[in-house]
């Protein structure tokens, strides 16, 4: 396969991971509430579908192309995919915790509800990913001799070479996407052309970086980028539409008190459990 068709190929991967995710994020922002499952999450998880099984013929030749040494040589390509990796994970968990804890101790609610809801996402989409990681067990495209149709049930307990559908960096990338681009959209609807697209395309990038480091397979990183979005999309609607819900309430609770010596306190708890530390504000 020529260096042109591959490009074409990275080209249209890149298209199709960016083109579902903003579409089906809108639809859950603005409005009166809207069931959790809706028209537009089939043509979502149709879209990905027939992605995965236009893509699924060229994985062997994809990853064989990204290996070669003209490709891999490329200082800046290591960087950038080390970079958009390490945003991705852990990278995700940071900012969404740090989001909530400035917004609890800010009094800002709309920060507190994306940094609170796109953890929430991410714990979500990296569960469903890793239960299917665990029973499909695809073999990862580092492992030789290179064989993409390596599937064997349950295989995937045995050890991370067989892990590698669907891609859990990608998904954790579009689960954080969608749930923020979806928050934000809520609260700042002329955001959602600004927001939304830089979010998806960095989401992509983890996705194609996963890719050039011999991790996954093109057909892992387009079911990952649904299992995320969809994770993303679900976890904000569900909240809104249930406002104090029991998963809220249980997975992460903070509250503000006075601190001793003045400022405020912040006291963040798994319930639960007992608080399990306190971040103190000085007096002004």
């Amino acid at each position: 396969m020529s260096r042109k068709t591959v490009n074409r190929l990275t080209a249209v991967l890149l298209a199709l991971l960016l083109a579902p995710a903003p579409v089906a994020a809108q639809a859950d922002t603005i409005g009166p509430p809207i069931p959790l499952f809706t028209y537009g999450d089939a043509v979502l998880a149709g879209s990905v579908v027939v992605a995965t099984v236009i893509a699924k013929p060229f994985d062997e030749r994809i990853a064989v192309w990204l290996q070669d040494s003209s490709t891999q040589d490329s200082r800046r390509m290591q960087k950038l995919a080390t970079f958009v990796r390490t945003v991705a994970t852990p990278g995700s968990y940071y900012i969404g915790v740090s989001m909530y804890a400035a917004g609890r101790l800010t009094d800002h609610d709309r920060l507190a509800d994306v940094g609170l809801h796109g953890t929430e996402a991410l714990i979500v989409g990296e569960a469903v990913g890793g239960v299917v990681k665990a029973l499909v067990g695809r073999q990862r495209p580092s492992v030789l001799p290179r064989n993409a149709s390596s599937y064997q049930l349950g295989r995937g307990l045995q050890g991370d070479n067989f892990r590698s559908f669907p891609s859990g960096h990608t998904t954790s990338a579009f689960a954080a996407a969608a749930a923020v681009s979806s928050e934000t959209s809520r609260f700042w609807p002329g955001t959602r052309w600004v927001i939304g697209p830089i979010l998806y395309t960095g989401a992509a990038l983890t996705g194609v970086s996963r890719m050039y480091n011999n991790r996954h397979w093109m057909s892992d990183v387009l079911v990952g980028a649904g299992v995320g979005t969809f994770a993303g999309l679900k976890v904000v609607r569900y909240q809104h539409s249930h406002p104090g819900n029991r998963l809220d309430r249980w997975l992460l609770k903070g509250s503000l008190s006075p601190a001793p010596g003045g400022g405020q306190a912040l006291h963040w708890s798994i319930m639960p459990a007992p608080p399990v530390f306190t971040l103190t504000t000085p007096r002004r």
